[in-house]
């Protein structure tokens, strides 16, 4: 079985001036929120800002308290989605290897790992931290040719 890592290509290309060529970006007429998508080589990878007050109601409504979610509603937040539409063989990412870097600077994502620690330290019901954790982008995963995909959040 063939193992394509072309996702971590598509990650530092998305912010980069090549990326520039083959990306969509739009922005949404209501809220403002900017979205990067890219389709290369049957492969499609999508950013869509997440406000802080999108993801306060989304963690509100699954248990959590302003004050427990807002460390992680005023980070960096994007909704995620890689589908592998038709590539060559199998996707494989570690999102722990992705580096971003925007006008130079470089950021780090942060595992979901430290988030559901830190989390589960700060009072936060196991039944909260549970549907934060299925609402994340998974750290790492394999989707194969003809449709695999999936979705959720990455902060930074």
């Amino acid at each position: 079985m063939k193992t394509i890592t072309i996702v971590s290509i598509l990650v530092l290309s998305s912010f980069s001036s090549y990326a520039d060529v083959l990306q969509t970006r739009r922005v949404d007429s209501v809220t403002g929120a900017k979205t990067w998508e890219i389709q290369v080589d049957g492969v499609f990878f999508s950013l869509t800002q997440l406000l802080p007050d999108q993801v306060r109601a989304f963690y509100v409504n699954r248990g959590f308290t302003l004050a427990q979610i807002e460390p992680y509603a005023s980070s960096c937040v994007y909704m995620t989605v890689l589908r592998n539409d038709n590539a060559p063989g199998v996707i494989h990412y570690v999102s722990g290897n992705w580096p971003v870097s925007v006008n130079g600077r470089h950021y780090e994502l942060v595992p979901v790992n430290q988030w559901v620690e830190r989390l589960s330290g700060s009072g936060v019901k196991k039944s909260a931290v549970i549907a934060f954790r299925w609402a994340q982008f998974p750290p790492e995963q394999e989707y194969r040719p003809g449709g695999d995909w999936n979705q959720g959040m990455l902060s930074m």
